[in-house]
C-alpha cells in the first residue's frame, strides 16, 4: 500500500480538526460540510480506511513519533 507523506497527513488532519471546531461554532453551511467530506475523503484514500474516525487514527499513527520504538524482537 502506497502511504502519503507525513506532511501531507498532518495537513489533512489540522484541516479537518479547523472545519469540525467552523462547523461546531457556526453552524452547518453547505461549504463547511462539503469542504469537511473533500478532505475526509482524502484521509480516507490516503489512509485506505473507510470512514474518518479510523481515518484520523490511522493517520496519526503513521506520522513520526507516534509510537514507540517495539525492539522486543530484537535479540539481547
Amino acid at each position: 500500500m502506497l502511504m502519503a507523506h507525513p506532511a501531507v497527513l498532518t495537513r489533512l488532519i489540522e484541516q479537518y480538526e479547523t472545519l469540525r471546531i467552523l462547523r461546531a461554532e457556526e453552524g452547518s453551511s453547505p461549504e463547511v460540510r462539503r469542504r469537511m467530506d473533500d478532505v475526509a475523503y482524502t484521509l480516507c484514500v490516503s489512509t485506505g480506511t473507510r470512514d474518518i474516525d479510523t481515518a484520523l487514527i490511522a493517520a496519526r499513527h503513521q506520522l513520526p513519533g507516534a509510537r514507540p520504538h517495539d525492539d522486543s524482537l530484537v535479540p539481547l
